[in-house]
């Protein structure tokens, strides 16, 4: 009976909310959203930045519906996730050139396409890589467009790692950190989780602005 209300319970997860994913799957989990998010298209929806902000709360003791998370397991699934996700896109790319991206109908995606080669073109292969880790969507269409492009494999390799190093971490011991400082912070987890959110969405505010600039001037000009 236990084992059918765990599974049904899994079944019935909701793969955009962090909590639910963890409730389901733990830091194992983790580590497979974030290969997912990092190294398929598809999984260009997925929450990483509040799963791991969620994740790095919990890891400071249990929260009603969920167990508490072990900090060190948390940090390798992450960071094996992150890592062997963004290498998988990359050849992905590689192999696939730009006819896996043509076939996506997903603007949204499309959209991440092109802050992506426009990251790339502005700061270079290595910083663009690192600030990607940061933008949703661009994270994960980054990875396959860099090996379309034709970045150097090492090149590659050697950023990703550092950018998935610091983007995981970094954001599991910042919530680790709040949840260690503020008693009960399991009261203010949905107002922190959507403050992540917003904060991960600033990197795209000045793409957006700009897109809109361009495409009034386009108007003008007709």
């Amino acid at each position: 009976m236990t084992t059918s209300t765990h599974l049904a319970a899994q079944l019935a997860v909701n793969v955009l909310d962090a909590r639910s994913l963890l409730a389901a799957f733990g830091a194992l989990g983790v580590g497979v959203v974030l290969f997912a998010e990092t190294g398929l298209l598809v999984g260009f929806f997925l929450p990483g930045d509040s799963l791991l902000f969620t994740a790095g709360l919990l890891a400071t003791g249990p929260v009603e519906g969920t167990a508490r998370l072990s900090l060190g397991f948390l940090l390798l699934s992450a960071v094996v996730g992150a890592l062997a996700g963004a290498q998988c896109g990359y050849l992905i790319g590689r192999r696939a050139g730009g006819s896996l991206l043509a076939r996506s109908r997903s603007r949204r995606l499309h959209d991440g396409a092109e802050r992506a080669e426009e990251l790339l073109g502005r700061y270079g292969h290595a910083k663009a890589i690192v600030l990607a880790r940061f933008v949703p969507v661009v994270r994960t269409v980054l990875n396959p467009l860099a090996g379309v492009l034709g970045v150097p494999v090492r090149t590659f390799t050697l950023w990703q790692v550092v950018g998935g190093l610091v983007w995981t971490v970094g954001v599991i011991l910042a919530g680790y950190a709040l949840g260690s400082s503020i008693p009960n912070v399991d009261h203010y987890l949905l107002p922190l989780v959507a403050l992540i959110v917003v904060v991960s969405l600033v990197p795209l505010l000045p793409e957006v602005l700009r897109s809109r600039r361009n495409a009034q001037r386009k108007e003008e000009a007709r």
